[in-house]
């Protein structure tokens, strides 16, 4: 977008989709008042780069003689009475189109549809950018400062300011704007789109403009994104809606998807949460019918590989060791298939080496992996480093895995407390209980155990030492050795949960074709 290039408007004004699209049937029935269906819908993503090449704040071009301007009074204005929408230029819209209540907004089933979708895939880190957000209300600038210390803005840097659209023109008559400039105005329609055309005098090329308003108008949304604008946004607003809006803007449709990351991770050692990771990701592949990989990240101590009867001979130790030379083709040669859908980045479980391995190469690696398979399971190993800090704040999904003892109420209790401190916008993670109910040992009740992290178990599963040790030993999943049992649903269960997917129904089977099985 370059808001100080002069051009044509590709957009033509006298468009009219019911003179275009109206068949002879439709001419021949009754006139109805036209309702625009996409009142209620949240603004549009920002056309593809390239898309305009006129000036995005500047005035346009002047109609044709005769062509329906739909924002000024005429036969297309209709269509924004106020009975609908109202003139979103006059000043006086404000005093007979009243604004939406935040009850209102918040119950918006459209924003509740996306945000359920978004929810379903992973979320990419927004790129290393530089934002100015100008505020005129303190409750935006908190919103806009809370959503600044998201993990999805750990690249970007934010600065947050009072004064609104006014203070932005002021501010960048004498200094360059940055990448992403956020503004917010409660001013009527009118006076709001002189304001953005004063901004887009000292706007420099290649700035992109999101703009914060109270009111609702389809009509006003219309028109600025006629002018360039990338996106509207209705506050009140929620951080992730800030999150989310920025990393719209600069997802790039020729780079891979990113598949959501879910991490394992033990409050303490042996409370099974390598077991549970390997079947949930057996889970979901199997039962939930979807690609996915798991890497097991406990280098010298692994155990994925023996779970699955794998010896691969090479796994993610090579990975870390080069990651820059990790592409699609090396990734599908180091990856073992376990299953048809489930593909393994097993670890070297040796102790030849010291496995000394920074940071960057886990989180280079791991993002590399994501764009694999739509779920990434992570195996993470019992200790504690930087680069598992980062891992553990930065996945789509945390399960903490515990037993009802003291130790893992006082590990768990210090994890679940570190994220939320550090993803105060994200869900807290998921705690299973494990092992549960061993006989003659004391244990911390379920109840007691949740209500001390104020969360409450996503699974709690019964001790049974036959069955996991049956698996382990064959080198076989839960559901393999007795799909019907207790752990195996459970296990079932949260994949589900996690995956946010129903399994599929199963299919019928008719008698001829069990006469031929059995043959």
């Amino acid at each position: 977008m370059n808001p100080k290039t002069q051009g044509l408007d590709p957009i033509d004004a006298d468009f009219e989709p019911a003179d275009e699209f109206t068949t002879a049937a439709d001419a021949a029935a009754p006139a109805r008042a036209p309702v625009d269906p996409f009142a209620d819908f949240p603004p549009a993503r920002e056309p593809e780069a390239g898309a305009l090449a006129h000036d995005p704040f500047a005035p346009a071009a002047a109609a044709p003689a005769g062509a329906d301007d739909p924002f000024v009074p005429g036969p297309a204005a209709e269509r924004f009475s106020d009975e609908d929408v109202g003139d979103p230029f006059s000043t006086a819209a404000a005093d007979h189109e009243p604004l939406p209540s935040p009850a209102a907004a918040a119950s918006n089933p459209v924003h509740e549809l996306i945000a359920g979708a978004e929810a379903a895939l992973g979320e990419a880190m927004i790129p290393r950018i530089a934002i100015h957000v100008y505020c005129e209300q303190q409750a935006t600038a908190d919103t806009a400062e809370r959503a600044a210390t998201d993990r999805r803005m750990g690249k970007a840097t934010a600065t947050i300011k009072l004064g609104g659209l006014s203070a932005a023109v002021d501010a960048y008559q004498n200094q360059p704007t940055p990448s992403l400039v956020m503004v917010e105005s409660l001013a009527p329609a009118g006076e709001m789109l002189n304001q953005l055309d004063r901004l887009a005098e000292v706007c420099d090329p290649g700035t992109k403009v999101v703009v914060i308003g109270s009111a609702n108008d389809i009509a006003l949304y219309r028109e600025l994104m006629r002018r360039g604008v990338s996106e509207y946004l209705v506050a009140p607003l929620d951080p992730l809606q800030i999150v989310r809006a920025i990393s719209g803007l600069y997802a790039d449709p020729s780079a891979p998807f990113i598949g959501r990351q879910i991490a394992f991770c033990g409050a303490k050692g042996g409370v099974g949460a390598s077991t549970l990771a390997h079947n949930v990701a057996h889970a979901i592949t199997e039962r939930l019918l979807t690609n996915a990989v798991l890497v097991d990240l406990d280098l010298a101590f692994g155990t994925a590989g023996l779970d699955f009867n794998q010896d691969p001979i090479q796994g993610v130790m090579d990975a870390l060791s080069q990651p820059d030379r990790l592409d699609a083709v090396l990734m599908d040669r180091m990856m073992a298939r376990c299953t048809e859908r489930l593909s393994l980045f097993a670890a070297p479980a040796t102790l030849d080496d010291d496995y000394e391995i920074g940071p960057e190469a886990f989180e280079e690696v791991t993002q590399k992996i994501r764009s694999a398979a739509p779920f990434v399971v992570l195996d993470l190993p019992h200790s504690w480093a930087s680069w598992k800090r980062k891992i553990l704040l930065g996945s789509d999904d945390l399960i903490i895995v515990a037993t009802p003892d003291l130790a893992s109420l006082r590990n768990a209790k210090n994890m679940v407390d570190l994220v939320r401190r550090a993803r105060p916008n994200d869900p807290p993670p998921r705690l299973v209980l494990n092992m549960v109910g061993v006989p003659g040992r004391p244990e911390i009740p379920v109840k007691d155990f949740g209500e001390a992290l104020a969360l409450a178990p996503s699974l709690v599963l019964p001790f049974d030492p036959k069955l996991f040790g049956s698996a382990a030993n064959n080198g076989q999943m839960l559901a393999e050795v007795n799909a019907k049992s207790p752990a195996a649903e459970g296990v079932n269960h949260l994949a589900q949960l996690i995956s946010r997917r129903e399994a599929p129904p199963p299919q019928k089977t008719s008698f001829l074709s069990s006469l031929l099985k059995r043959k």
